[in-house]
């Protein structure tokens, strides 16, 4: 099928001065290389100066875990791995927004007289959806592995000297060792800094707002996580005791004898589901905060769609109830709408072009896995322990290939779907 013929026609019209073919959903991994090669050095700087932060700073929180005043340390150290996944923030947008110049939908931004926005208006929009994206789907769980490795080949001996000795070692406990009663303390102040801040960024205040809000944010949950460990350790037999519990388990038990293919479906599909579908979906949703397509309000988010009726309906309500509503509402318009909403702009784009995305995301990720065994196998040596030395640049040199070529994706896929849009609804009203 050519270019041309996979456009809509109201769309080939629109598009007939320019080369039809770079508008075919299917025209998105050439795109993607345009992109990556007219890119190339400022993503390869973004991501290594992104790296060696993120290191240097892993690195010093597993040194500051050990010694005197030790839940001094922990407190600093958690304060150090919030840093760090505010490190990923910038690292993430950073890549994307020097991207933005080599976009068609840029060139037509500018062509339509629209301002240019700098790196911080990205960011501080972006921050707290980044915030919720990266503690739901898990991606802070290779934050976490990174930490502990560090920490244990800082002093592989330590953990059996100590436990001989029968003594704790606290090696890659740095993260959930602190005190009940420190942990309550740091995320309570941790809270205020997050509710100062956040209502700041509601409102409109602030060049830093929204990153500050989600600094408090991220630093409340992980200060908050060692009180609820801690509780969870004391009361874990109480809460498997429970009849809710009990109940709950058993009724999973009587759904997967009884229902067929129910734990082939839950083991086998749903997390491949996940991991083809929805993690594309949800780092598209970030490319799309960073380049600023119906994210700057909820109405204009909720354009179109059956929403803006029921909020129009809202409007007209009694002035208590609708401050209520929009209390009970808000965490979820501003977490879940813009995942709605890129969902909606790729597929407005053409169905095609979500699933080539998602195709070319799972290959791209499958690809850097061959990559780095096939680095191994070839850096492969007798010496004992050699690998120390080629697995760091190995490992590397694949992060980064995978990582720039995903940035690059998210963009192409964002610039198609939001040209095509653009001159879909041109043809219509023009």
């Amino acid at each position: 099928m050519s270019g041309t013929s996979a456009l809509p026609a109201p769309i080939q019209a629109a598009a007939a001065p320019k080369a039809t073919w770079r508008l075919s959903p299917y025209a998105l991994p050439l795109h993607t290389l345009r992109i990556a090669a007219s890119c190339a050095l400022p993503l390869i700087i973004w991501f290594s100066a992104g790296r060696l932060v993120r290191w240097a700073l892993l690195l010093l929180a597993a040194t500051l875990s050990h010694g005197s005043w030790y839940q001094a340390r922990l407190v600093v150290v958690v304060f150090l791995f919030t840093l760090v996944v505010m490190t990923s923030l910038a690292t993430t947008v950073g890549m994307l927004y020097v991207i933005r110049g080599a976009l068609m939908e840029t060139s037509a931004r500018r062509n339509a007289s629209e301002a240019k926005e700098g790196l911080f208006g990205a960011l501080n929009r972006t921050a707290l959806v980044f915030s919720g994206i990266y503690m739901t789907w898990s991606f802070i769980n290779q934050d976490i592995s990174d930490f502990m490795n560090i920490d244990l080949f800082r002093q592989p001996d330590r953990v059996l000297v100590d436990a001989f000795a029968g003594q704790d070692s606290g090696v890659m406990a740095g993260l959930i060792n602190l005190d009940f009663k420190v942990s309550l303390a740091t995320a309570a102040v941790a809270y205020l800094v997050k509710t100062f801040f956040g209502r700041r960024h509601e409102a409109g205040q602030g060049r830093f707002s929204g990153i500050m809000a989600t600094f408090g944010e991220l630093a409340f949950v992980f200060y908050g996580l060692n009180a609820i460990w801690t509780l969870a350790g004391a009361r874990s037999a109480w809460i498997g005791d429970r009849a809710v519990v009990a109940s709950g388990e058993k009724l999973a038990a009587d759904a997967q004898g009884a229902i067929p293919g129910w734990e082939w479906f839950w083991s086998d599909v749903w997390p491949h589901a996940l991991d083809g579908l929805a993690v594309p979906l949800a780092w598209l949703t970030v490319g799309i905060l960073v380049y600023g397509a119906y994210a700057e309000d909820t109405q204009t988010t909720i354009r179109g769609t059956p929403l803006e009726t029921a909020a129009a309906r809202l409007q007209d309500t009694h002035s208590l109830t609708r401050r209520a509503l929009s209390k009970l509402t808000s965490g979820w318009t501003e977490r879940w709408i813009p995942l709605l909403n890129s969902l909606r702009l790729t597929v407005r784009g053409g169905a095609p072009l979500f699933g080539l995305f998602a195709l070319c995301y799972v290959g791209l990720h499958i690809g850097g896995d061959y990559l780095g065994r096939a680095g191994q196998y070839l850096l492969a040596s007798d010496k004992p322990y050699f690998y120390f030395v080629t697995d760091v640049p190995v490992f590397f040199v694949a992060e980064l290939l995978v990582t720039t070529l995903t940035m690059c994706l998210i963009a192409a896929t964002f610039d198609l779907a939001a040209t095509r849009d653009r001159l879909r609804r041109r043809s219509v009203t023009g």
